[in-house]
Formats: C-alpha cells, structure tokens, sequence
C-alpha cells in the first residue's frame, strides 16, 4: 500500500470528499481487531511511503472461521466471505500501523490465494470478495444522485 499524502474519496451525499475512513463508516463496516500472528512475523512492514503486509487469513483473532477447500468442503460464497474477512484483518491491520486508514492513497497489489478441488475455475470470483471490499472503502469516482 502505498501511504503519503491523505487519499481521499467522493462521498455519495454530493461532490463533498470523503475519507477512507467515513467510508467504512457509510457502508456500516465496522474493523475487526487486528489479527494475532501465529509466529514471530510481523503483520506490517513500511520502507518509505510503501507499507507492505504480510498474507492475511480469514480469522478472528487466532480461530480460523474459513476451514477446507472450493469445491469440496467450501462452496463460492462462503470463499468469497473468507476473502473478504481476510481483507478486513488486513485494514485492520494497515489501521494499527498508520493510525488511520486515510494515510493511504493506492493499494499497489493484492494477492489472494485459495485453497480449491477437483476442476474449480472460480477463483477470481472467489477473490473479488476481497477486491470488492477495498474498492468500496476506497471508490474514487463521483457518485451521481437521483
């Protein structure tokens, strides 16, 4: 992620910005607490205006939520809940680090890995779950009103 100047975001109540933050609060998203690590990495790493994160999982606190496979024990839905609690624990993350998630101004890459089946062809729907996410918190274009 990259962090720096405050990004800043058009609010769906007119051309008045809005932050990252007051969008989470729009959409009724509440951050989890940070998730605890299972080792001695750390969560967050920032080098200059660059933050980098380690792979998040879908868990709350150190319980995982999300066990098996798409396709066996999984089906897409419930992949695309564990993707999107997975970047939930990662603003959460990001949040802790920066103290605010209004210091970010553009996720540079995400990276999803899911564990499939037999012949599943679906995960990029199952990782739009978490892209869809962090494009709602972060929606840049102007929304227009009717």
């Amino acid at each position: 992620m990259n962090t720096g100047s405050k990004g800043k975001i058009l609010s769906g109540d007119g051309p008045r910005l809005a932050t990252a933050e007051q969008r989470l609060r729009q959409l009724g998203i509440k951050l989890p607490a940070p998730p605890e690590p299972f080792g001695i990495y750390a969560e967050a790493v920032q080098t200059g205006n660059l933050l980098f994160l380690t792979g998040m999982l879908p868990t709350v606190g150190r319980e995982a939520k999300f066990i098996g496979r798409i396709g066996a024990e999984l089906d897409l839905q419930t992949g695309r809940k564990a993707a999107y609690l997975a970047a939930l624990n990662a603003l959460a993350v990001v949040r802790q680090h920066l103290g605010s998630l209004d210091e970010v101004t553009r996720i540079v890459r995400l990276g999803v890995l899911v564990a499939t089946s037999g012949d599943v062809r679906e995960q990029p729907k199952i990782a739009d779950g978490a892209s869809e996410l962090l494009q709602d918190v972060s929606r840049r274009e102007k929304q227009i009103l009717k």
